[in-house]
């Protein structure tokens, strides 16, 4: 029995991920409802987020060369990052009060400097893949190595729509906000090369004018 695949998002009427305020509390409530073993998130997601909400990346400090030791029913965060793009950055995330610890998903061409500076800091990785990272065959070896069996991923299109066309994802799940961007618009989907039928589960709607709408695929 594979590991259960959810992507879940906000987005505007016209599909976009970007261009408007998304009900975050919602957001993070829906998510958090799903009680997922681990998050799923890419590079890109890391890097815009700590430009985003960061004040600069803090220098690290003796405790982040040691795995944190948390409640085992926080989620893990399972990081995409082949190509070693977020060196001297990821203590940022492990000093996420809710977050159990970092993953990372590495491949066998990811440089070897990056492989050292995760294993002095105690990072736990998995390779898979050889120039990038067989998604497929590392959620068999999360759920092999630490009981994963559900994994959310709500960070972006990229990642989603690479998850989409391998034909892994098992539902999908939208929060609607009553609001068109027009052309300035990111869509959610753009990517996605496969032809995909979908069977609404549930649709809910809230005071404030959001939609639920859940998807099996």
């Amino acid at each position: 029995m594979k590991s259960e695949i959810i992507i879940h998002n906000s987005v505007s009427l016209d599909n976009s991920l970007t261009g408007f305020m998304p009900d975050m509390g919602l957001h993070y409530k829906i998510a958090g409802d799903y009680k997922p073993d681990a998050h799923l998130i890419g590079s890109k997601t890391i890097i815009k987020g700590n430009e985003m909400f960061g004040e600069g990346i803090p220098d690290e400090l003796p405790s982040d060369f040691e795995q944190p030791q948390r409640d085992k029913f926080l989620p893990w965060w399972i990081i995409v990052d082949s190509g070693g793009r977020l060196k001297g950055m990821l203590h940022t995330c492990r000093r996420f009060e809710y977050c159990r610890d970092v993953v990372i998903l590495v491949s066998e061409g990811t440089p070897a400097d990056y492989l050292l500076h995760l294993k002095e800091r105690n990072y736990n990785f998995i390779i898979a893949g050889k120039e990038k990272v067989d998604l497929v065959m590392a959620v068999y070896m999360l759920k092999e190595k630490y009981g994963i069996t559900r994994i959310l991923t709500d960070t972006g299109r990229v990642l989603g729509n690479v998850l989409l066309n391998l034909g892994i994802v098992d539902e999908i799940s939208l929060l609607v906000h009553p609001i068109m961007v027009g052309e300035k618009s990111y869509p959610m989907f753009s990517e996605v090369t496969a032809d995909l039928k979908l069977k609404l589960k549930k649709s809910e709607q809230f005071e404030n004018g959001c939609v639920w709408m859940v998807y099996s695929t």
